[in-house]
């Protein structure tokens, strides 16, 4: 405030009365300031304004898709497991946006929140380090963020070798896999473990079957129509995420392709209005209600100094529900890793 004051050449008590609208200020005075804080990049602290207490009982969520069921759940755990610890939770759309992202980091570090848990919209583009800086404990999910103090992730390659392995267990030879945005981790991840399953298994990848999209309805349903104008088409399709899952199921009706007499398919993550219409829907399935506890307290214990910084690892589940029985099962017992 001192350097907007010296900028506009009036008094710090001026610029204040100018922010909060506090009192009559003469109309020219009032541009002078305006146009110093335009020019010096000047966002109040609303913690030195006095609207905020230093130590606030307050922690931010910030996530990528308040549309996808996974993120919903995750919210849920949050918001319970913070709740019981005396803690409100301020929840961030960030829509996968990195400029969007910056905006509330930027809003989450004025606003002077305890602590910050965030689903990262770039493992390499988002960018924590003023809130690091500031010694603010951020826990990363959903996704591996460097800088993070702590994160709570599923093991992506595994659970993308136990999605492939599923089909692969159903008799599928020939199996094509859909997942997110070629720089995205996660989804970098899942098509990791896809390839090493069918390695395993003995089949030969085939690079058309690899297909990265959007992570939306309308990427699955782009790629799944490609996938069915090959001249041999899959027998299998693993889709990384349940969004892009609802496009591939429009795509296979349209095209009168019947699940699972004419392909066999494995989606990620809860659709719960897609067993309605496809009640042999395989999938497998995140524990995102309990990502968000684990987030919540792993934050909580740092904000407090309770505990060392921990990076939580947690295994995927298989939901078979073919009406066919598999070939071979491959399912592994619930387990957390911690480092």
């Amino acid at each position: 405030m001192l350097d907007v004051s010296r900028e506009a050449g009036v008094s710090s008590a001026t610029v204040s009365r100018v922010l909060t609208g506090s009192a009559e200020v003469d109309p020219k005075t009032r541009m002078l300031v305006l146009a110093a804080v335009e020019k010096l990049g000047y966002r109040p602290n609303l913690v030195a304004r006095g609207l905020r207490r230093q130590a606030s009982q307050v922690i931010a969520l910030i996530i990528t898709d308040i549309e996808n069921p996974f993120y919903t759940a995750v919210c849920r755990g949050v918001e319970d497991s913070a709740r019981l610890a005396g803690y409100s939770v301020i929840l961030c759309n960030a829509d996968r946006d990195i400029e969007k992202e910056r905006e509330y980091l930027r809003v989450v570090e004025d606003q002077n929140a305890s602590g910050i848990i965030i689903s990262p919209a770039s493992a390499h583009r988002t960018d924590i380090s003023n809130l690091v800086a500031r010694g603010l404990p951020v826990i990363a999910v959903d996704m591996a963020l460097a800088a993070a103090t702590g994160s709570v992730l599923v093991d992506n390659k595994d659970a993308g070798a136990l999605a492939t392995n599923h089909l692969i267990g159903k008799g599928c030879t020939r199996i094509a896999c859909i997942t997110g945005p070629a720089e995205n981790s996660t989804a970098a991840d899942r098509v990791e473990g896809y390839r090493r399953a069918i390695a395993e298994a003995g089949i030969q990848e085939e690079p058309k079957l690899v297909i990265y999209a959007n992570y939306l309805e309308d990427g699955g349903y782009k790629a799944t129509r490609r996938l069915l104008g090959l001249k041999t088409r899959p027998d299998g399709l693993f889709v990384t995420n349940n969004r892009m899952a609802v496009g591939a199921l429009r795509a296979l009706q349209e095209m009168g392709v019947s699940i699972p007499d004419d392909i066999n398919i494995i989606g990620f993550d809860e659709l719960p209005w897609a067993l309605e219409l496809h009640p042999y829907l395989s999938l497998v399935r995140q524990p995102a209600y309990r990502i968000g506890q684990e987030a919540a307290r792993l934050l909580i214990a740092c904000i407090r100094k309770e505990e060392p910084v921990k990076h939580v690892i947690l295994d995927a589940e298989l939901v078979a529900r073919d009406r066919r029985p598999l070939a071979k099962a491959r399912k592994k017992p619930a387990k957390a890793t911690i480092t």
